[in-house]
This record gives C-alpha cells, sequence and structure tokens, in this order.
C-alpha cells in the first residue's frame, strides 16, 4: 500500500492554562492587571496580547506590569517549564511557584541539565538576581576557559565548582598579596565542592603543602621527554620512525605480541617486520626514538591524567616504550606498569622502593597530539628534563 506522506497540522499545546484560554483580551488584562493565579500562570497571557498587537508599553499602561518584567516573566516561564519537563523534583519545582522569575530569567541561556542544577544551586543558597546572574555566567564561561591554569581540577558538571573557577580566576587578575585577591580565592574555597578545587584553591590561597611541592620538585626532574606533534611535522621531517601501535584497553597481551623487530630498507625505505600488524604509526627522528633499535612499541591511552605521575591535560597520549628494557634500574628514568586502575608510568625510585623488578618496559617518549589553537604547547619545556 503506497504510504500516505501527508500529515495534518497539529498546532503545539497552549502555553496558557486551560482556566485562562477562553479570555478575551479584556479578560486577559484584567489577570493580569490584578495578577489573579500563580506567576507562570498568567505570563503566556502576556505573549497572547503580543500576537494581537499590543505592544509592552501599552501592556504596562494597562496592567502596571513593566516592560522588563514582562520579558522576564515570558522567560522565567519558559526556562521553568523546561525544568518541569526534565522531571526534577518536585520540591526544586515548588520552590518557583510563588515568585522566583527573576531567578529563572538568569539561567535561561543554559541546557535544560544545566538549568536544573542552576536552579537548585540557586534555592540551596538563597541566591539573589546577581547570584544567579553570576552562576549562570560561570557555567556558561567555563568549556571556553580550556588552557587557562587550573581548568582542569574544576569538575563542570557541579555549578559550584564552575563558580569556584571563575572566582579563581578573578583572583589572577589582582596582585599578589592583595586584600582583593585573598577575599576572592577565600570565596572560592567556599564554593569549592570537589577535593581536586579545594587544592587548586588552597595552593593559590596558602602555598603548596610539603608533599605537593615535593611531588613538583619530582616533576622538574623527569628523565622522559613529553613532544606534542606539529601539523606537518612527520611530512617534514628528514627520517622517520615506524612503530608498532597498541591500544591501552587492548590489554598487556597484546603489548607482548607486537612485533619486536622492524626495519626499512631499500630504495623506498620499505619497513618489514617479523609478523603481520594491524596499526602503525609514523613519527619524526626524534633521538630517543631512533635510539630504540628492537622492541619499541607505541601505546595509546584515551585520557593522560590517569597514566602520568604529574598534572594531565585530559586528552590522549601515546607512549613510547622499549620492551627490550623490562628490568627495573634507572632510578631516575620512567616505566610502564600495570596497577589495579590499568596502566600507567611510574618513576623507577618508586617501583625500586616498591620491590617491583620488571615493567613492561622502559619509556623513551610521550607524544601528544597536534593543536591548533595553543602553539606555546607544541613543547613544555617544564617536562623534559
Amino acid at each position: 500500500a503506497k504510504q500516505n506522506l501527508y500529515q495534518p497540522f497539529r498546532p503545539p499545546p497552549s502555553p496558557i492554562p486551560p482556566k485562562f484560554r477562553s479570555l478575551d483580551t479584556a479578560g486577559k488584562i484584567e489577570v493580569l492587571a490584578d495578577r489573579m493565579g500563580l506567576w507562570f500562570e498568567y505570563a503566556p497571557l502576556i505573549s497572547s496580547l503580543y500576537t494581537e498587537g499590543f505592544t509592552p508599553p501599552t501592556i504596562e499602561e494597562l496592567t502596571g506590569i513593566s516592560g522588563v518584567e514582562q520579558n522576564c516573566l515570558i522567560v522565567g516561564a519558559q526556562v521553568r517549564d523546561s525544568i518541569v519537563q526534565s522531571n526534577a523534583k518536585p520540591e526544586l519545582v515548588a520552590a518557583f511557584e510563588t515568585g522566583g522569575a527573576e531567578l529563572l530569567y538568569e539561567i535561561r541561556r543554559l541546557s535544560t541539565v544545566q538549568r536544573v542544577a542552576a536552579a537548585e544551586y540557586i534555592v540551596e543558597h538563597g541566591f539573589d538576581t546577581k547570584g544567579a546572574h553570576d552562576l549562570a555566567r560561570a557555567i556558561k564561561d567555563y568549556p571556553h576557559r580550556r588552557g587557562d591554569k587550573g581548568w582542569e581540577e574544576f569538575d563542570y558538571n557541579l555549578p559550584g565548582d564552575c563558580l569556584s573557577f571563575m572566582l579563581y580566576r578573578k583572583s589572577r587578575e589582582h596582585r599578589s598579596p592583595s586584600e582583593l585577591r585573598t577575599t576572592l580565592l577565600e570565596q572560592a574555597f567556599e564554593v569549592a565542592v570537589t577535593e581536586k578545587a579545594k587544592k587548586a584553591v588552597g595552593r593559590e590561597l596558602h602555598g603548596y603543602s610539603d608533599e605537593e611541592r615535593a611531588k613538583e620538585e619530582e616533576v622538574k626532574i623527569i628523565r622522559v621527554p613529553v613532544v606534542r606533534l606539529k601539523f606537518g611535522e612527520v611530512a617534514g621531517a628528514s627520517s622517520v620512525v615506524v612503530l608498532p601501535v597498541c591500544e591501552a584497553e587492548e590489554g598487556v597481551g597484546k603489548i607482548n605480541e607486537a612485533p619486536m623487530e622492524f626495519e626499512s630498507g631499500g630504495e623506498f625505505g620499505v619497513v618489514e617486520a617479523e609478523k603481520e600488524w594491524r596499526r602503525w604509526v609514523v613519527l619524526p627522528g626524534w633521538d630517543p626514538v631512533v635510539a630504540v633499535r628492537r622492541g619499541g612499541v607505541a601505546v595509546s591511552f584515551r585520557d593522560d591524567r590517569k597514566v602520568l605521575p604529574w598534572n594531565g591535560k585530559e586528552e590522549a597520549i601515546m607512549v613510547v616504550m622499549d620492551r627490550e628494557k623490562k628490568t627495573v634500574e634507572a632510578e631516575d628514568g620512567y616505566y610502564l606498569v600495570v596497577t589495579g586502575d590499568g596502566m600507567k608510568l611510574e618513576r623507577g625510585s618508586v617501583l625500586k622502593e616498591r620491590g617491583v623488578e620488571e615493567c613492561l618496559g622502559m619509556v623513551v617518549l610521550v607524544v601528544r597530539p597536534p593543536r591548533d589553537d595553543d602553539d606555546e604547547w607544541q613543547i613544555n619545556d617544564d617536562e623534559w628534563d
């Protein structure tokens, strides 16, 4: 049977409550003038009058509701509807039953999920209009601040952490020490939710703890290069190295299966391996990689924060290691080991203290993917020996 593609037009449901739908123009004006019913019930009547040709100044003259308040009521009601439709907690919806249009108006630019979280935070902390405005701006602004100092220490899904980061960032605009800077940091610490965020703010406020300072010193003497690829760098390299690639999720077995021997030869530099392998990567002929004659392999990770013993950048990395050097010998070197949380880099001295004698291999290089938005990240000198 031929499918009937015609679908009759069904207008969207009216935002006007049933009890107000039969009102004529005079009735709508009367309801608005006397504020009859709940604010989110009579707010749609304003839009209805607009469609009838009334202007904001005319409605203000007839009802006493200013143009600014009209807009606030209309938008606030729409935001409230989205929160109701998201199956938010009844107590949250009830909190905006007798008022709060001006607060909901401030979070209008957020997604529905963010609106619910922001509304809960506003109610819980008793925010006024300015507080709601600052919170919404902090949530909206956070993703655009990627790369700012401390950004990765705060949780984007938590309004408190977003607000904390905004205050933390503002504090850095003032000289240290200063009363204003200290006040902003104290506020940031107070609203921070996660432990990581509190530590980041605490470091700015009180300085590093002895434990954190020791870790910072350890990072300064890292004996493994961390390189960020540049776009087109491989194509322009005078020499390249080809390595088999394993995904960390594939496990230790896959790493051990990767070809140990492979070399290029002939006039065209054709790479020949002792066995077939599905995934390979071509890297510039950097000295640490070229030095691995046999047993080299690249292990790819989706999130560096779970792998590196120093602060990660929440991005993918590729760890190049020498499987010929499985014995832990160099105290200042780094090795790839298997832990309860998966594979990660560990310093030789730490492994020796634990009595670990063998690992998957010695790490010779950590490679970050190219970025077109931050030229300064091509090579991080702080992470070089």
